[in-house]
């Protein structure tokens, strides 16, 4: 290094650290590692050995507006959907929701059509500004306004006891449209129809929406 600085080596051949080949010196180029390789072998950091920190993602959203939890409501029926049935001396009403989505136990309050008095129903409906008038009678079967309800089972009672409807196993012979109470009426005739138009299956109290 007489007189200071380094050659140029535009003669010189340098060994790579990577081939252990032979290449002219100013083609070699330096590696991040440290490597001397020529520029054909030059291979670029793995981005992954330095990753960019990232933050937490977002949890929440700025002014939600969630939907609000669902409540218990009236499911329209079908027309005539109440069946009696008389078996061993008591009587059972069948009733037709189609895909009701009801449980065994499951406590139903049945309503007639809806009007515009204040006679009927009466209680939180009528604070809801809704009444509806009773169920008619149907086979001696007068039970059916029981402001109380009615502890439900699943499926569909026959005159032999016999309960179709009630489990998936059934269905399809008999699909999961049925459950039945048990009257306290006396029912005179089995298998009769009746209820009318514009019944409902709901909940024993509607939730007050007007005051």
């Amino acid at each position: 290094m007489a007189g200071g600085g380094y050659a140029s080596g535009k003669h010189a051949l340098a060994i790579s650290d990577r081939s252990g080949m032979a290449f002219p010196y100013s083609e070699m180029v330096r590696e991040w590692n440290g490597a001397l390789v020529h520029y054909s072998e030059f291979e670029a950091k793995q981005p992954q050995l330095d990753p960019k920190p990232v933050g937490s993602d977002p949890q929440a959203l700025f002014n939600p507006r969630p939907q609000p939890a669902s409540v218990a409501s009236l499911i329209l029926l079908e027309n005539n959907p109440f069946t009696s049935i008389i078996y061993s001396g008591t009587t059972y009403v069948n009733v037709y929701s189609e895909d009701h989505q009801r449980k065994a136990g499951d406590v139903v309050r049945f309503r007639g059509p809806p009007e515009v008095t204040s006679s009927g129903s009466g209680g939180a409906d009528a604070r809801n500004l809704q009444s509806f008038v009773n169920i008619p009678t149907f086979n001696n079967v007068s039970d059916l306004n029981n402001v109380n309800g009615f502890t439900i089972a699943l499926g569909q009672i026959d005159s032999s006891g016999t309960v179709t409807g009630a489990t998936t196993s059934d269905a399809l012979t008999d699909p999961i449209n049925y459950f039945y109470i048990t009257s306290t009426s006396n029912a005179t005739t089995n298998g009769v129809s009746g209820g009318g138009a514009n019944c409902s299956a709901g909940p024993v109290t509607l939730e007050v929406v007007n005051g």
